[in-house]
């Protein structure tokens, strides 16, 4: 027989020395008398302190959110970019009241997006620097506003009771059966947001795994073509193909040639939930596209992927994964909701994409590291030798 240990529950319907000691300790910390006394105890305080400020924190989350929102609709940390700027003259450039453009600053350098500095001006802190490098980030900050209304009752989203968001409007292909009806005007935004997503991770992806070896790479729901752009540029040698709805390839295809890397990538229209991928290709590309669908569609694609490769060939996933260590909320909180609202999808742990991998056939599973693991985690995998 096994040992008992705390995460097991007693043979008798006893609760373990561990669950007796989790509901002990919540009594303690849900007593007002108990807090009271932790706040002012020295060998505590530090604790409850952090404890109240996290906390509130949550409680407060969305409005830290919607400055973040504001600083960046009225463009200050690019205002801020020649230098330091007083009170009066952001004012008037940020087009605001005088006390409401110092409401303003003072929560934005509350927030560390700005400084406030000993003789009154206002200068750039690194979280707002950092947003000026990533004008990806930025673009999502803008299309939370989405998010936003259609998590104004997350319960009834939860319970299924919200009717059609406008993140599943807004994401086509989060109902697959609409495919069809698919059009420019109808696909614009989206992809455009999702080439500003995969931009952002497009280094980091190269860097882990350098295309070196491989003839021809195929990018699958490759939006505008920020991946298969990044990868030209590197791989002067490769060939490269760019698999996405019709009116998405054409769009890649436009934006490519305006970057100067026409006939570099051919883009075909398509989508894989009519049947199988184009072949061709030794390795295939999901950036930040398995997280997107149900489980059934996921399984559908690696299938899909696994058919369109040759025998030894490679297929990379590259997407934000749950459970990431020092990014938990990232993977099942944001993208918990996120994927919810869009209607399709669920953040999915290296564990649960290696399992799925291996049941599509695929052999040689592995996870490469990357440089930020929060924004992007890679893995790997062949399909098997022919015997």
């Amino acid at each position: 027989m096994p040992a008992l240990t705390a995460s097991m529950p007693a043979p008798d319907g006893k609760r373990t020395w561990r669950e007796r000691w989790l509901a002990f300790r919540n009594a303690r910390i849900a007593s007002p008398a108990f807090q009271r006394w932790a706040a002012g105890f020295p060998l505590t305080r530090g604790i409850a302190r952090r404890n109240t400020r996290a906390l509130f924190d949550l409680c407060a989350g969305f409005v830290y959110s919607q400055v973040l929102f504001a600083c960046v609709r009225l463009d200050l940390f690019r205002t801020l970019e020649p230098g330091p700027q007083g009170l009066d003259d952001l004012a008037r450039r940020l087009a605001l009241p005088r006390d409401r453009a110092e409401r303003l600053l003072k929560a934005a350098a509350s927030l560390d997006l700005i400084s406030a500095l000993p003789d009154g001006r206002f200068a750039l802190a690194d979280l707002g620097a950092a947003l000026i490098g990533n004008p990806s980030v930025a673009a999502m900050i803008e299309h939370h506003a989405m998010l936003y209304q259609d998590l104004s009752d997350p319960v009834a989203l939860l319970r299924g009771e919200a009717g059609r968001t406008r993140l599943s409007e807004y994401w086509l292909y989060a109902d697959h059966t609409r495919l069809g009806a698919a059009a420019d005007e109808s696909v614009a935004a989206y992809s455009g947001l999702m080439s500003a997503s995969q931009a952002l991770v497009a280094e980091d992806v190269l860097d882990a795994y350098p295309l070196d070896g491989h003839a021809c790479l195929m990018d699958v729901g490759g939006g505008e073509g920020a991946f298969s752009a990044a990868t030209a540029r590197r791989h002067a040698s490769l060939k490269l193909k760019l698999f996405d709805l019709p009116p998405v390839a054409e769009r890649a295809e436009r934006r490519l040639a305006e970057q100067g890397l026409g006939g570099r990538v051919d883009c075909v229209g398509g989508s894989f939930h009519d049947g199988a991928l184009p072949k061709g290709a030794d390795v295939l590309s999901l950036v930040r596209i398995i997280h997107d669908h149900d489980d059934s569609a996921a399984a559908a694609l690696l299938d899909a992927a696994h058919s369109a490769l040759p025998p030894g060939g490679t297929l990379l996933i590259a997407e934000p994964m749950a459970g990431t260590p020092g990014a938990e909320p990232i993977g099942d909180a944001y993208f918990g909701f996120y994927l919810l609202a869009m209607g399709s999808g669920r953040a999915r742990t290296s564990r649960e994409l290696i399992t799925m991998l291996a049941a599509a056939g695929y052999v040689e599973i592995r996870e490469i590291q990357t440089r930020r693991p929060l924004l992007t985690r890679l893995i790997t995998a062949k399909r098997e030798l022919k015997v």
